[in-house]
């Protein structure tokens, strides 16, 4: 038996992940079968591959890596190519050129002869990390074959070819024009572009930091780090982009705002491209809207059940106030969207004030806010009711006039709707009393506020069902009461397979899988509630109560939370118990 295996084993009984027994009967059955002990070990599922990697990280002293994602810089990825990858494998982890170390993420670290090929070849101190076959896999796949960073390598490998200036450079005001024109440069924008929207990110952030450039894409909701260019390009990747978007290149020491079009095989989108002046130079984020997306219907976003009947009726009455509520990137006004297209016909006139306008609407009036100029959400309104309209939206409601306005306006006979930054729905009507508005007045025009968090779906590729632990159960079923014996009753099978399993019910997580770049999420979804402004809830108003006292009230008229929502749609296996925490947790 090797020496390494026989330590390994030392250590997982010393551990006591393994008794000496069972390690006897092991060497025996594997001396018999002609096989290594490890491998009998994970094949009998004695232990996971896990607990084995974690001992031996121990015996060797060398960090485990168990992520199956991983920015690798371009200049990395042309030191050492995918053949060599595959051949020693090994993938590329991160370069120190100021301490001249080389990490690399190993299936085999403690192979010596590995270690001293890349010093010699590189010239650089080799650091390892030991991960798992299928992680090594998975890295592979992604930093090779699908990642930006690939594609980005090849692009400037193409451009040494060419016979492109390479090396850092000073960048001028003489020099820059020239620069950005370098098909290299155009190709590299080309490419985080392409890449962001076949990924279906919303928004791509480009950072400069001390040494490098980091290229960030949120996906459903997430960041993901996608890419790290050497610093020499971070001033004409910024300038190639604010031209595109009709920025002054030359004005590096305020934020700037633009915009530009970008089509591709994989859809057309309009981008609003924001700067901002940082200590490590000018940081860049563009927001990604697709043009071709048609506005979602109330069911698609997750609206259901009570809260789906209630904005249903809400949206008949034609004068009033609808406040969608939640923080930056939850959704609002999506929302209201899909509001507005179920009461948009040609026998009423419906305007809408927004900062930026994201769906176009065909038959609406809609209207950019410039402060710049004077069109604010407050002077915009005030026009509006000038406009002979029915239906009003407003961005966003966010300051005194802004607010007494809107109340108004729905008192005159007008539908308003409008988005607040409050944590619940209950949470708007005192946030609008704080912002001027009278109890008796609110009172009278408020219809129904919306709370809301948008969360990540779990990827159907790849779902698979697990037993949840005893807190996890007791937690959901106290937070959703009588909810849970409706849905027990109404969901046979997953309560049936659970009792086979001893617990109340299954839950489901994604393995991670090439559909879902092994995140095991794919698209989102939202969790709601909604509360209806009911004769208790105004007497609520009228004496100025808390958002807590408000919305007691209302869970004992029916109102269903975005937590108990949320645990609904864990139950369904739409999402995850971690997400529903992570987004909807008070």
């Amino acid at each position: 038996m090797d020496y390494q295996v026989r330590i390994l084993l030392d250590n997982l009984i010393s551990s006591g992940k393994l008794n000496q027994s069972d390690v006897d009967k092991l060497k025996l059955d594997a001396l018999a079968k002609g096989v290594d002990v490890i491998e009998m070990l994970l094949e009998r599922e004695i232990l996971s591959e896990k607990d084995v990697l974690e001992s031996k990280s121990k015996m060797l002293g060398i960090p485990l890596f168990l992520e199956s994602r991983i920015a690798v810089s371009p200049e990395l990825l042309s030191l050492i190519g995918i053949d060599l990858a595959k051949k020693y494998s090994v993938i590329p982890h991160s370069l120190d050129k100021a301490a001249k170390v080389l990490s690399l993420i190993c299936l085999k670290p403690e192979d010596q002869s590995t270690v001293d090929f890349f010093a010699k070849r590189t010239g650089y101190k080799i650091n390892t990390f030991l991960t798992s076959g299928d992680n090594f896999e998975a890295l592979l796949n992604n930093v090779y074959n699908q990642s930006l960073t690939g594609e980005i390598s090849g692009v400037l490998k193409r451009g040494k070819e060419v016979g492109e200036t390479d090396g850092v450079r000073l960048v001028t005001s003489d020099t820059i024009a020239q620069i950005i024109k370098e098909p290299k440069i155009v190709e590299i924008v080309r490419k985080i572009l392409e890449h962001a929207i076949r990924l279906r990110a919303s928004d791509v952030h480009i950072e400069p930091q001390e040494g490098i450039t980091r290229i960030r894409y949120r996906i459903d909701g997430i960041l993901e780090e996608k890419l790290s260019l050497d610093k020499e390009y971070h001033a004409a990747l910024i300038s190639r982009i604010k031209i595109l978007g009709g920025m002054k290149i030359d004005e590096k020491r305020v934020p700037q705002d633009g915009r530009f079009n970008f089509s591709s095989e994989w859809g057309e989108v309009d981008l609003r491209i924001s700067s901002l002046p940082t200590v490590n130079g000018e940081k860049i984020v563009m927001r990604l809207l697709k043009k071709s997306d048609r506005v979602p219907t109330l069911s698609e976003l997750g609206v259901r059940a009570r809260a789906l009947a209630t904005l249903q009726e809400a949206v008949r009455i034609p004068h009033g106030i609808i406040l969608a509520t939640g923080p930056t990137g939850s959704g609002k006004t999506t929302t209201l969207y899909s509001l507005l297209t179920m009461i948009n016909t040609p026998k009423v006139n419906m305007v809408t004030l927004e900062d930026p306008v994201e769906y176009q609407m065909a038959g609406v009036n809609q209207v950019q806010i410039n402060a710049q100029a004077g069109l604010t959400f407050a002077s915009g309104l005030r026009s509006f009711l000038r406009q002979d309209p029915n239906i009003i939206m407003v961005g966003e409601i966010r300051d005194e006039e802004t607010t007494q306005l809107a109340v108004q306006a729905s008192l005159t006979g007008h539908l308003v709707f409008s988005t607040v930054h409050t944590n619940s729905a209950a949470g708007a009507l005192p946030r609008l009393l704080d912002m001027g508005a009278e109890p008796f007045l609110l009172a009278s025009s408020m219809t129904a506020a919306i709370g809301q968090r948008v969360l990540r779906k779990i990827c159907d590729n790849c779902k698979s069902s697990y037993s949840p632990p005893a807190e996890i159960v007791k937690d959901m079923k106290e937070v959703l009461g009588g909810l849970y014996d409706g849905w027990e009753k109404s969901n046979s099978d997953n309560v049936k397979l659970a009792k086979q399993n001893n617990v109340s019910f299954m839950l489901f997580k994604g393995k991670g899988c090439e559909k879902c770049n092994n995140s095991g999420f794919l698209g989102r979804t939202g969790i709601y509630e909604v509360l209806r402004v009911t004769e208790k809830v105004a007497k609520f108003i009228m004496e100025r109560s808390d958002a807590n006292t408000i919305e007691k009230m209302s869970m004992e008229d029916g109102m269903i939370t975005m937590k108990q929502d949320g645990y609904l749609k864990v139950l369904e296996g739409i999402t995850t118990m971690e997400e529903v925490i992570r987004v909807a947790q008070v």
